[in-house]
């Protein structure tokens, strides 16, 4: 079953209708028939698009709905029934991702939401190869915010994550400096740190704030660390192998899904 984001103004009663770029999808790619079910989730972008709606702008609800008419601008929606989706986790997470090579962002966003990311920052760091500067970055951003809102609607999620503007390592740390659970998995932290590494996680209470901070394929270098210890951020150890950066953050959400999921 389909799942699109609406604006809760749209929301009228038994009758929901749904705008934008979806139209388009639902009429000449998915090719939606009258009678279909389909997934409604409310969100508020009195910010700046659905992109930045996170668990406060949501009601919390799922609509389910048949297509009842195809309009020209719209798509009128009637409710079936309503049920409480309790999908999110019970923790802000927060993932800072050193930029990547190639595709490999784009991946891990995607994969990332589908394990329940809040929050996704890029981070421009010193072993970092790919740099975005000028008008990069914006259009990069957006793009990585359509992704997204795609692996929202893909994985039933009750939010659509937002992916930030791409920081420097400096302004990635402040940014995080009122979070409570900061971790920083680490290549060269004690490889027989497990049991630390346990303890952080399972350590880690319903409603903090959690940030993991992921670095690029070269690794973290020695005065980032410096600087994110400083910060508050606790090295962690993956196990005895190493990681690629895309297998990194990954794996940590994994670890946090499975110790905080409701």
């Amino acid at each position: 079953m389909y799942r699109f984001f609406v604006d809760p103004a749209n929301i009228c009663g038994d009758d929901i209708y749904i705008e934008g770029e979806d139209v388009n999808h639902i009429k000449n790619v998915l090719r939606m028939r009258i009678g279909e079910e389909v997934s409604v989730v409310a969100y508020n972008d009195s910010t700046d698009g659905a992109s930045s709606a996170g668990p406060e702008d949501t009601d919390g609800k799922e609509y389910r709905c048949e297509v009842a008419d195809f309009e020209d601008e719209r798509v009128h929606l009637k409710l079936r029934f309503i049920k409480e989706d309790n999908v999110e986790l019970p923790n802000k997470i927060y993932l800072l991702q050193g930029l990547p090579k190639g595709d490999k962002m784009e991946l891990i966003i995607q994969k990332a939401v589908e394990l329940g990311v809040y929050e996704i920052i890029p981070v421009s760091m010193k072993r970092c190869v790919v740099r975005y500067d000028g008008k990069k970055g914006p259009a990069k951003v957006s793009r990585f915010n359509a992704i997204c809102e795609s692996a929202a609607k893909q994985s039933k999620r009750g939010i659509i994550p937002k992916v930030t503007d791409i920081m420097s390592f400096d302004d990635a740390v402040k940014y995080c400096r009122d979070m409570e659970v900061k971790l920083m998995p680490y290549e060269l932290a004690d490889m027989n740190g497990m049991d630390k590494t346990r303890e952080l996680i399972g350590n880690i209470e319903p409603g903090q704030s959690v940030a993991v901070f992921i670095g690029p394929e070269g690794g973290f270098a020695k005065e980032e660390t410096d600087a994110a210890e400083e910060g508050g951020f606790e090295e962690i150890t993956l196990g005895h192998r190493i990681l690629r950066t895309e297998t990194a953050g990954m794996t940590v959400l994994s670890w946090l899904v499975y110790m905080l999921e409701g």
